[in-house]
This record gives structure tokens, sequence and C-alpha cells, in this order.
């Protein structure tokens, strides 16, 4: 006897045998209908609850998350601030030693001048007196008509004569002198110039400052306004950590690109140096040698901008004092050159190599090679770019200190963003699985309902029964 005998209920009759077991499981679903309602109604809730306390959670984290990069973008933004008024009023002291260093001189220069003005002015106003009063007395006298007395009048035009001797005497005098007045009055104009020039000069110098106290201030509101951690500082920051975050990466993405052209032009040449035949697990020991090269070059470079203070990604190394610093700063740049210059000897070297093997691989196609011309413009570019490059790739730190800092504040962000959508996601995955719980219950009455149109049917025709029977109980 098989086991699908077994399911045989009426033998000979394999098609009823089914109807009949239909019949037997569409009575058993009815009669299992409202634990079977409760069930799925359960079930469907368990996992609404379950998702939308996973998305309070994940709510409560993308809140967490968004805080503290909120508090990293405040903390980088106010370092930044600082930083920035750390050279503002470092320019400030320097324009104040460069340009103010000299107002003693100019403040020297300045009263030397007056006092020759003044002296000049002090000669100009020695001028003669006028003719004295008795003068024009006399001259009204020598006027009077003379007539009646012949002895008085000869008198009188002499005393006529003699004042007005004196007075074109005086006037001479008197021109000459507004002529030497005028003569040092013009002497000063040169000094007034020298004056206006120093207070011109001066104007400028304190214009200067102005500027950059202009400057100052709006970085100090800027510093304040970040410090208040207001939404509009917050904003902005983040604008300007994504805009930093991407510009970096496109720079270091360049610099990348130069570290691979720097990586082929030296990595044939030094296979002659430690052996084109040795490996280092599966890779060339060429290859790691020239890797080693490049990444020295920028550890090196690294090195030079943090001992410049250019960049501040190691601390320590900005605690050390100015001397020691440019000590180290040297020989970084030292050992910088040095790379170089072996790079651009490999670079030689690698095109030498090249033509050789180039002539080989014809000797072996034609059984007969041609010496290939070798001419010195192609030689010259690559030891020009393996000797400028490692000094290119010195400023890849820059783009990489900002790619740091901005980094922290772009991952949370983005951490954020995908909190919220995850608990969104989860949020409506738990009302689709309610809405589901209540499709699978009207499914459900789908499968049962020849038993439940019976049971509508017999409800019916109870509640007729009953509003029959109401009608005929006499009132």
């Amino acid at each position: 006897m098989s086991h699908r005998d077994l399911f045989i209920i009426w033998p000979g009759s394999p098609l009823l045998s089914v109807l009949l077991w239909i019949g037997v499981a569409v009575a058993f679903l009815y009669l299992a209908r409202f634990p079977a309602h409760r069930a799925i109604i359960s079930f469907s809730r368990m996992i609404y609850g379950a998702l939308r306390l996973a998305s309070r959670s994940t709510l409560l984290m993308e809140r967490k998350v968004a805080a503290r990069t909120r508090e990293v973008m405040i903390n980088a933004g106010v370092e930044e601030r600082e930083r920035a008024l750390e050279r503002e009023f470092q320019r400030i002291a320097d324009t104040a030693t460069s340009d103010l260093s000299g107002y003693p001189a100019l403040q020297q220069s300045l009263v030397e001048q007056s006092r020759k003005i003044d002296e000049e002015y002090r000669n100009s106003t020695l001028l003669p007196p006028p003719p004295p009063g008795w003068v024009r007395a006399v001259e009204v006298l020598a006027k009077l008509p003379a007539e009646g007395d012949a002895l008085v009048a000869p008198i009188l035009t002499h005393i006529h004569k003699t004042v007005e001797s004196q007075y074109q005497t005086a006037m001479t005098d008197y021109n000459r002198a507004v002529s030497e007045r005028q003569a040092i009055l013009k002497k000063i104009m040169p000094y007034w110039r020298k004056v206006s020039e120093i207070l011109d000069e001066m104007g400028n110098r304190i214009k200067r400052l102005e500027e950059r106290a202009k400057l100052v201030d709006i970085s100090m509101a800027e510093y304040q306004e970040i410090r208040s951690q207001s939404d509009q500082a917050v904003r902005a920051l983040t604008a300007s950590s994504l805009t930093r975050f991407f510009t970096a990466a496109a720079f270091l993405f360049i610099a990348l690109g130069g570290a691979v052209l720097n990586f082929h032009l030296i990595a044939l040449p030094m296979s002659e140096m430690v052996g084109g035949s040795s490996y280092i697990g599966s890779f060339r020991s060429s290859s790691v040698a020239a890797l080693v090269i490049i990444f020295v070059e920028f550890a090196m470079g690294l090195c030079l901008m943090e001992f410049l203070g250019i960049t501040r990604l190691f601390p320590s190394l900005g605690q050390l004092d100015d001397k020691m610093r440019r000590r180290l700063a040297t020989a970084a740049f030292l050992i910088l050159t040095i790379l170089a210059g072996v790079e651009a000897s490999l670079a030689y070297v690698g095109e030498q190599l090249a033509g050789e093997l180039q002539f080989f691989q014809q000797s072996l196609a034609n059984n007969q090679g041609t010496q290939p011309v070798r001419t010195w413009i192609p030689v010259t570019g690559q030891m020009v770019i393996a000797l400028v490059l490692p000094f290119a790739l010195t400023f890849g730190a820059i783009p990489l200190e900002s790619l740091v800092k901005t980094g922290r504040s772009v991952l949370g962000i983005t951490a954020a963003a995908a909190l919220r959508w995850a608990a969104f996601s989860l949020r409506a995955l738990g009302h689709l699985f309610l809405h589901l719980g209540r499709l699978g219950v009207q499914f459900y009455d789908l499968l049962i309902v020849p038993p439940l149109w019976v049971e509508g049917l017999v409800r019916y025709r109870c509640r007729r029964a009953e509003g029959f029977l109401e009608e005929q109980v006499p009132q």
C-alpha cells in the first residue's frame, strides 16, 4: 500500500477523494476561523511592533549621530576660525611691524619738516616798518597852496620833493622785502609736499591696518556665530564640509594619477637595482621598491608641510620650537631633493632600458634589428617629470588634511541620512506587515467562502424568522 493510497477516501474515485479532502480542509478552516484570525492579526501586529521599535531605536541612533556630527562640525569650525583669526592677527602684527616700525623715523622727519617750515615762516614775517606818520603830515603840508608868500613856497616845494624821495625809497625797500618773503614762502613748498607725502604714506599704512581689522571683524563675527551653535552656522558648516571634502577628494585623485605615473617611470629601471626576478610574496621586488620610494617621498613631503606649519595633522610636530622645526624641515627637504634626483636618474636609465628592449624585440622578430635612434627630448622630458613629481606630490598633504578633517563630518552626515532612511523604511515595512495581516484575514475568509455563505444565509433567515415572530406578537 503506497502513501498515495492513504489519501484515497473513496476507492476508485481519486477526484471524489480530493473533493472530500477539500471539504474537510474547508470545514477545519471554518471551525478554526476566529483563532486563525487572531493569530494572523497578532503575528502582523507583532512584526509591526518590532519594526516600529526598531524604527524608534534607529531614529534615536540617528539623533545621537546627528548631534555628534553637529558637535564635530562646530568644533572643527571653531578650530578653523581660530586658525583664521590667528593668521589675521599675525598678519596685522607683521603689517604693524613692517609699516609702523618706521613711524619714529617718519615722526622725526615730520618734526624736522615742520621746524623748517616754521623757521622759513618766521623769516617771511620780517617786513620793513611802514613810513612814519610825520611823513604824511609833511606831505600834507607840502601840498598846501603857497600863493602870496614867496619864501614859504620854495620851502614847501623842497619838503614835498624830499618826502616823495623818501617815500619812493621806502616803497622800493618794501617791495624788495615782499619779494624776498615770497621767495622764502616759495622755498616752503617742497617742505609742504614732503609733509603731505609723509601724511599720505601714514594714511595708506593706517588704511591697510583698517582693512585687516575689517577682516578680523568678519572672522570674529563668524567665530561668534559658530560658538553660538545656531542652525544657520551649522548649515553653512555642513555645506562647507561637503564642498571641501569633494574638492579634496578630486585633488587627491589627481595626486594619485601623478603617483601612478611616477611609479611607471621608476618601476622598470628599479629592476636593475633590486633584481627583476626576485619576489616579495606575489609582487616583484622592483615594484615594491618603487612603491616604497614613492611612499617615502610622500611622507617627507607631509613632514615638510607639518614643519612649515601649513598642515596640522600631527599636533606633536607643531609643538616643537621654531629652531627645531626649521632644522627638521631642512632635513626633509634635502631627503626629498635626493629622492627626486634618484628618480630622475632612474628615469634616464629607464629610457635606456626601454630602447634596448625595443632593439632586442626587433632582433627576435626580424633576425636583424636596427639600433634605435635616441633623442634628448623624451629623455629630458622623463627626467624633468621624475624630478618635479615628488615636489608636486608634496602638496597632496594639503587636500589630505582637508579630507581627513572633513571626512568625519561627511561620514556623520551620511550615516545620519542612512539611519533616517532606515527608520523610515522600517516604519513603512511595519505598516506593510500590519496591512498584510488584515489582507491575510481577508484571504483566509476567501478560502472558506462556501461555509461563510451558508452561515450568512442561515443568519439572514434567522433574523427574518425572528422579525416574523415579533410581528405576530399582539401589541
